[in-house]
């Protein structure tokens, strides 16, 4: 699993929430936004945690509708990846629903989770296991449709993650002809082996989940940085592999 949203054991948080949302789509987000503000106004940590929740759901739900079709396989594909107990499956479905009937108000969403990094902050571990989990939905039905793709780019714009990282990412999802380990890791394949090597332990000690436990990060994002970690090793280790055969 990717994320595992502890916050919604609390079911009533959660039903006072979407009670005061409602079941329109029209303003959804405004009506969201204001809901998380005025019920929680009086807890900091759970309005950051409830946030944090209802942005992934709505994005995730977002992101199977880019393609213009939610199929059932993406909606699997949200269920693989985001963990809630199953006695919220009817408020998450609710939720879910609701943001699917289109794309609109996406990168409003978006903005809120970029927010979990400092202003400054580009190219966010945190913010890269999202890309992560919406990639994963995305490539549910067996392709990656151009709507979403700019989708993704966009997001990862409000994210601040960087062109190049961007493609970076992709590269460990999209693989047209092959996986590209030299893409994977952003080095060229006319770098020495020990320039690689320098470059692929920074980066493992980037995104390892310990340090990101160290710097805070929620729990709820560790599963996605291990995934990550599985990606960075085996590009490697192809690299290292293709090196001593030459």
């Amino acid at each position: 699993m990717f994320f595992d949203f502890s916050c919604f054991q609390i079911s009533s948080l959660w039903d006072r929430l979407l009670g005061a949302i409602g079941d329109t789509a029209g303003s959804a987000l405004g009506r969201v936004v204001e809901a998380i503000r005025t019920l929680f106004e009086g807890d900091p940590e759970t309005r950051r945690q409830v946030s944090f929740s209802v942005a992934i759901i709505a994005l995730s739900a977002k992101m199977a509708k880019a393609d213009g079709v939610v199929t059932e396989k993406e909606v699997d594909a949200f269920r693989q990846i985001f963990d809630f107990p199953e006695e919220e499956a009817r408020n998450v479905a609710r939720l879910y629903n609701l943001a699917r009937q289109d794309i609109a108000g996406f990168e409003a969403y978006a903005s809120k989770l970029a927010n979990l990094c400092g202003s400054g902050d580009e190219n966010c571990p945190m913010l890269e296991n999202v890309i992560d989990g919406l990639f994963h939905i995305a490539k549910a039905d067996g392709l990656m449709h151009e709507g979403e793709l700019a989708f993704l780019a966009r997001i990862a714009e409000i994210f601040r993650i960087d062109e190049e990282h961007f493609r970076r990412i992709m590269a460990r999802h999209v693989h047209l002809e092959g996986r590209d380990p030299y893409l994977v890791l952003g080095v060229s394949p006319t770098d020495e082996l020990s320039e690689i090597r320098r470059i692929y332990r920074r980066l493992a000690s980037e995104h390892h989940p310990d340090r990101l436990i160290a710097r805070g990060v929620p729990a709820a994002l560790h599963a996605a940085a291990n995934e990550r970690m599985a990606a960075l090793n085996a590009a490697f280790a192809a690299i290292e592999k293709e090196r001593r055969a030459a």
